[in-house]
């Protein structure tokens, strides 16, 4: 019977005050999918700072004929040069491995890494690579070192630091992420607002049944609950809908990007999704139920 009750009137406070419900349902599904959108590109970032925490290395290019750079003066590198760099660079502090990369080994590796680019396999011929060594070091952190002991050497063409080509695409996804957290706190903020105003509204509209229920005997949990199950509701509505969108937003976005990116990088998987989705769905509820219980407090007076 208690039950009956208590799903009467959640039912009745759900039917009259519709409008602010299904504003709450939006605001809170816009909120939490910013929230969880925020969350994913903060994984994305960390999967691929992982990734590439092993894979960031020096690449030496070496001289090649025609070449237009300074140090080179048009001239390829000799065998002799080549196997006295080889040397240099080993001997160098910090250097962990070192790898020759002919033409042949860089278009093979050319090919795996843009596999999907078919236009742009299709326009690059194995003459194009560049001869090179990859350079991997002790420390991942501290590549300056080493580019500047190798830069000017006899027979180096450039001398490139991975870890700085990627540098501004890490910082350009961390200052989304921020971006996207920020937004979503303040949706956060205003649906906690919109929801304790739809509470206050229902009790104000509902003054009379519960001044009834004080009067004879009903405790104030009992009185509260139905109030505050209409925020869990609306809540739970509202995280089903983020849900949505957050699904959405990984197969139209993040696999877009990483399908463009190739095998560079690695994938943001469908476990991460589900623990995002898990985590809005619980803050959304719990955001509901607070702000039910700090309104009622303040404006249910029977």
């Amino acid at each position: 019977m208690r039950a009956n009750f208590i799903f009467s009137e959640v039912w009745i406070g759900l039917r009259r005050n519709l409008t602010m419900t299904i504003a709450v349902v939006i605001t809170v599904a816009v909120g939490m999918a910013m929230l969880g959108v925020g969350l994913m590109i903060n994984a994305q970032v960390g999967l691929m700072k992982g990734y590439w925490d092993d894979k960031v290395e020096v690449s030496v290019f070496l001289c090649t004929k025609g070449s237009a750079m300074d140090n080179c003066k048009g001239k390829a590198i000799t065998q002799p040069q080549t196997d006295a760099l080889k040397q240099t660079i080993s001997g160098t502090p910090g250097v962990k491995e070192v790898i020759y990369e002919d033409q042949s080994l860089a278009y093979q590796n050319f090919q795996k890494l843009y596999s999907t680019n078919k236009a742009l396999l299709s326009a690059t011929k194995m003459e194009d690579m560049p001869t090179s060594f990859r350079v991997k070091v002790t420390n991942p952190d501290n590549y300056q070192s080493v580019v500047q002991a190798l830069q000017g050497k006899p027979g180096v063409s450039s001398v490139v630091d991975h870890a700085q080509l990627i540098g501004p695409f890490f910082q350009l996804l961390d200052k989304l992420a921020f971006y996207a957290l920020a937004v979503a706190i303040i949706l956060v903020l205003a649906a906690a607002l919109l929801i304790g105003n739809t509470v206050r509204l229902s009790a104000f509209n509902r003054r009379r049944e519960t001044g009834i229920m004080r009067l004879v005997g009903a405790s104030n949990l009992y009185i509260q609950l139905p109030f505050v199950m209409e925020g869990v509701i609306a809540g739970l509505i509202g995280g089903v809908f983020a849900a949505i969108i957050l699904i959405v937003t990984k197969v139209f976005l993040f696999e877009e990007i990483v399908r463009y990116l190739g095998n560079a990088t690695a994938q943001l998987g469908w476990n991460d999704v589900a623990q995002t989705i898990s985590i809005t769905m619980i803050i959304g509820v719990v955001i509901c139920v607070l702000a039910s219980f700090v309104t009622l407090r303040r404006y249910l007076r029977v």
